[in-house]
């Protein structure tokens, strides 16, 4: 395509932004693009790294001028000199005229053959403000350089930003940046003093995924405490239930390794709904120890009843969860392919939770009433009574 600098083509159904992002700044524009030019390099060095480019653009070509000390003392301001050679070389309006619908400006400029060339600007007279005229360049200088397609600022400094993609079969986004992190950047910084850098694209997106989940886990995690509290009156069971949540995170990182697929925001996506499906087996189970307890059943054949009875129960309902996400798992189209770490984290984390529970819950309740009946000895044998509460006598 004429005229086209950069031309890429992108097909995705969730794009999480550029893989390697890097914003540069310096106060000094030709430092900034040196940098930029070393980053790039270095980005070229590392195997899977492609489409490297920067925000950087040239403008078209302009005539530059510069004002001259001698043309500061004669009065002459920077505004006067451009007006001066924008009116004779593009011209300057003097009047309109209707013609009909048409409305015509009348244009007063230098003659063409006095306009064709570089020289030209510097063969012109400059008027100063009492009248006088004095040549060009006796006042300023004229040069041909290039403008800015583009000015980007951030926090009111210039920028210049660096970005390439990454073949995930080859490495990833996170591997690049971290190895950018711990050697690249402070060497570059190093060389150029006074540069700093900021990571956008795909790492900003994920600091503010994991900022934000990291929130409405915590309130999650809160509301879910907070239900089983006021469900079984007491603090501790619900500490119990909700121990199988760490080892539901365990499992969906295992199976993120299983599978072959790097943690994503959709898996972590996944790891927050875990959270909340992963206390379900704990709950039936310490559902069911809490109703033979009230029958009078003793702590060790309830401990047994628990497990034996619920063990089809919590197996089954596990095997299904999985057995269902399974097919998204092993689907290879891209309409499901950013689904899967999803599914990933939701089915080996409620598998890995599931086993573990089996064994923790029991274990945990049992120590519980343990504990308790420690407490009960202890305050029997010192106060001579079963709670800590002081006898009060009466006189």
């Amino acid at each position: 395509v004429p005229g086209v600098s950069s031309l890429t083509f992108t097909s995705s159904l969730f794009h999480g932004g550029t893989a390697i992002y890097v914003e540069m700044s310096h106060r000094d524009f030709d430092v900034l693009l040196a940098a930029v030019e070393e980053m790039k390099q270095v980005l070229a060095e590392y195997s899977g790294v492609y489409d490297i480019s920067d925000t950087f653009e040239a403008g078209k070509l302009e005539l530059k001028l510069s004002l001259k000390d001698s043309g500061r003392t004669l009065g002459l301001t920077w505004e006067d000199l451009a007006r001066q050679v924008r009116q004779g070389f593009y011209g300057d309006e003097v009047q309109r005229v209707q013609r009909g619908r048409d409305d015509i400006r009348v244009m007063v400029r230098y003659p063409e053959d006095e306009r064709a060339s570089l020289a030209d600007i510097e063969n012109m007279r400059i008027r100063l403000k009492d009248g006088t005229e004095v040549p060009f360049r006796e006042v300023a200088t004229v040069h041909l350089g290039r403008g800015y397609a583009a000015i980007n600022r951030t926090d009111r400094r210039r920028v210049v930003s660096v970005t390439a993609d990454v073949d995930q079969s080859m490495t990833t986004g996170n591997e690049v940046v971290a190895d950018l992190k711990k050697s690249v950047l402070p060497t570059i910084k190093e060389k150029y003093p006074g540069l700093s850098y900021n990571f956008e694209g795909e790492q900003r997106d994920q600091q503010d995924v994991a900022k934000s989940l990291g929130t409405s886990a915590v309130i999650a995690m809160m509301a879910i405490f907070g239900l089983l509290a006021v469900q079984f009156r007491s603090y501790m069971q619900p500490a119990i239930i909700m121990s199988a949540i760490p080892f539901g995170l365990v499992g969906a990182l295992v199976g993120h390794i299983v599978m072959g697929f790097q943690l994503s925001i959709l898996s972590v996506f996944g790891i927050v709904a875990l959270t909340g499906i992963v206390v379900n087996d704990s709950l039936i189970m310490i559902d069911l120890i809490n109703r033979e307890r009230s029958e009078g059943v003793a702590l060790k054949q309830v401990i047994r009843d628990s497990v034996t009875r619920r063990f089809r129960p919590i197996l089954l309902t596990t095997l299904t969860t999985f057995c269902g996400l399974m097919p998204m798992m092993l689907e290879k189209s891209l309409q499901a392919r950013f689904l899967i770490p999803m599914a990933v984290s939701l089915a080996f984390g409620v598998l890995f939770a599931t086993i573990i529970t089996l064994i923790l819950v029991p274990a945990l309740y049992m120590i519980l009433e343990d504990s308790k009946t420690a407490v009960k000895s202890f305050f029997l044998a010192v106060f001579g009574r079963s709670d800590p509460k002081p006898e009060v006598s009466e006189g």
